[in-house]
C-alpha cells in the first residue's frame, strides 16, 4: 500500500510526537508499504529550527526506507496566540502544496495525518477527498481545547462554538480516527465519531532500552547529586505543563537536605522558570538530554513528577508517562479521579489535586521517607508499562488496523461527495483560522 503520512513533528526531535511519528513510518516501511512523510523542520522543544536544517526551502531524502519531505514553516521563539496560529498555518500551507505535488506524481491509498497540527490535517482531508484516498486522523491531543486550557488561546472568542462544531464534523468525516488513551477515544465518540471508526493507538514505552537500572548513574555524579533522593521532571517546559507547582513544592521542602529537584528539558517557558527558581539551591534546571541518555536520566531519579493543568485533563495524555513507568520508579501526578492519567497511575503512583503544591510536597515526602513503598510502586509501574505499553505489541496491532483500513473499499457515495465535502471543510477551516487571527490581533494577544 502507498501511504502519505502528514506530521508537523518528526525525527530527529527527541521528545513529544516526533519520535512516535518516525517509528510508525519506519515500521510501516519495514512491513513492505511505500511510505512518504511530509513533515516540518525539527524545532521542538526548543522552538528553534535546528541549525543543520535551516538551509534550503523544501528538502527531500530517504531515511530508513521512508521518503521524507521537510517543509518550510515559521517557528516563533515564544509561541503566543497569534504566533502559534501562524506557526501552524505556515506549515499547513507548505505541507498542503507538498502533498498535492506528491499526490499528482503518485496517488496514495491512505493519507494518515497527525493532530497537532489540526489545520494541516485538514489539508490532508482535502487531498484525500480529491484523490479518493482513505483518510486516517491520529489525534495526539485536542489542540484547540488544550490551547484554551493553557491560556494560549482565549476562551472568549465569539466563534469558539462554530469552530468546535467544524472540528467535530471534521473528525466525523475521517475513515478512521485514532487517539492515544481510552478517555481520549471516548472524547472522540462524544464528538460524534462512530465507535467502529475509532481506534486506540497509544504512545508506547521504550521497554527494551528503558528499564529499572541502578540509581548510581554517571549523571548523578556529573551533577553532584550524591545520595540525595532525586525528584525528576523531564520534558517540555511550556505553559501546558504547569511547572510552577513543582517550584512551589520545592520551596515547601527547602528544609529537606536529603531531597533535590531536577527539571530537565527545553521550551518557551524555561527562561521564566529559571528566574522563578532563583534562591532554590536544591532545585536544578538542566538541558534536555539526548535520547541515547534517556534511560540513564530516568534511572537517576527516585521519584517522577508529572504536573498537569486541571483544565487540560483528557485533552492529552503525556507521552512521557509510559517511559517513566518503564523505568521502574513511582510517579506523582497532579490529576483528578476519573481522568486518563489518574487511571494509568492507579496502584503504581500517587495522585494529588492539580494546583495544590502543599499536597504535592506531602506526597513527595511520603515517598522520600519510605524506600520500600517506592520500590513496590516502581515494580508495579514497570509491570504495567510492559503489559500495556510494550512497543512491539502496540505497533503490531496498529499494523493490523492499518492493513484493514487500507483494504476497505470506499463506497461510491463517499467517493462522489469527497471533493465537495473537502472543499467545504477547507472553507470552514480557513474562515475559522482568519477569524481567530483577527480576534487575537484585536485583543492584543501576541
Amino acid at each position: 500500500m502507498k501511504l502519505a503520512f502528514l506530521s508537523l513533528n518528526y525525527a530527529p526531535e527527541q521528545i513529544g510526537i516526533g519520535p512516535y511519528s518516525c517509528m510508525t513510518a519506519e515500521m510501516l516501511a519495514a512491513a513492505g508499504h511505500e511510505v512518504s512523510v511530509i513533515c516540518g523542520k525539527p524545532y521542538y522543544p526548543e522552538w528553534r529550527i535546528a541549525e543543520s536544517y535551516r538551509p534550503g526551502f523544501y528538502t527531500t531524502r530517504r531515511e530508513a526506507g521512508v521518503r521524507v519531505t521537510r517543509c518550510p514553516h515559521y517557528v516563533p521563539a515564544r509561541p503566543g496566540g497569534v504566533k502559534r496560529l501562524l506557526h501552524h498555518f505556515t506549515f499547513a500551507l507548505s505541507a498542503f502544496c507538498a502533498l498535492l505535488y506528491q499526490t499528482a506524481r503518485q496517488r496514495p491509498d491512505v493519507i494518515l495525518a497527525t493532530a497537532p497540527s489540526l489545520i494541516a490535517a485538514l489539508g490532508g482531508r482535502v487531498v484525500a477527498g480529491l484523490c479518493g484516498a482513505r483518510f486516517w486522523l491520529h489525534v495526539q491531543d485536542f489542540e484547540l481545547e488544550a490551547a484554551q486550557a493553557a491560556g494560549v488561546l482565549s476562551k472568549g472568542f465569539p466563534g469558539n462554538r462554530l469552530v468546535g462544531m467544524a472540528e467535530s464534523h471534521f473528525f466525523r468525516s475521517a475513515d478512521i480516527v485514532s487517539s492515544i488513551s481510552p478517555q481520549m477515544c471516548q472524547r472522540l465518540a462524544d464528538k460524534g465519531v462512530a465507535q467502529e471508526r475509532i481506534v486506540e493507538f497509544p504512545n508506547w514505552a521504550e521497554d527494551d532500552t528503558i528499564r529499572p537500572l541502578s540509581r548510581n548513574t554517571d549523571l548523578r555524579r556529573e551533577w553532584s547529586l550524591g545520595d540525595r533522593t532525586v525528584v525528576l521532571y523531564s520534558g517540555n517546559i511550556g505553559r501546558k505543563q504547569g511547572l510552577n507547582i513543582v517550584l512551589e513544592a520545592a520551596r515547601d521542602l527547602q528544609h529537606r537536605q536529603d531531597l533535590i529537584f531536577v527539571i530537565c528539558g527545553e521550551g518557551p517557558e524555561r527562561t521564566e522558570l529559571e528566574r522563578q527558581a532563583v534562591g532554590l539551591d536544591h532545585c536544578l534546571i538542566k538541558p534536555l538530554q539526548s535520547r541515547e541518555r534517556l534511560g540513564e536520566l530516568l534511572a537517576t531519579a527516585d521519584i517522577f513528577i508529572l504536573p498537569q493543568l486541571a483544565d487540560a485533563a483528557d485533552l492529552v495524555l503525556p507521552s512521557k508517562l509510559p517511559n517513566m513507568m518503564a523505568a521502574g520508579r513511582p510517579v506523582i501526578a497532579t490529576t483528578e479521579p476519573g481522568t486518563g492519567v489518574y487511571d494509568e497511575i492507579r496502584n503504581v503512583g500517587i495522585a494529588t489535586r492539580p494546583g495544590d503544591p502543599v499536597a504535592l510536597a506531602r506526597a513527595i515526602e511520603r515517598l522520600a521517607d519510605n524506600p520500600a513503598l517506592r520500590e513496590d510502586l516502581g515494580y508495579r509501574a514497570r509491570w504495567k508499562a510492559i503489559s500495556r505499553w510494550a512497543r512491539d505489541g502496540i505497533l503490531k496491532r496498529f499494523l493490523c488496523d492499518f492493513t484493514r483500513v487500507a483494504n476497505i473499499p470506499r463506497s461510491s457515495r463517499r467517493k462522489g461527495r469527497g471533493a465537495i465535502v473537502s472543499l467545504i471543510f477547507l472553507t470552514i477551516g480557513l474562515t475559522g483560522f482568519f477569524s481567530r487571527l483577527a480576534w487575537l490581533l484585536l485583543a492584543g494577544n501576541f
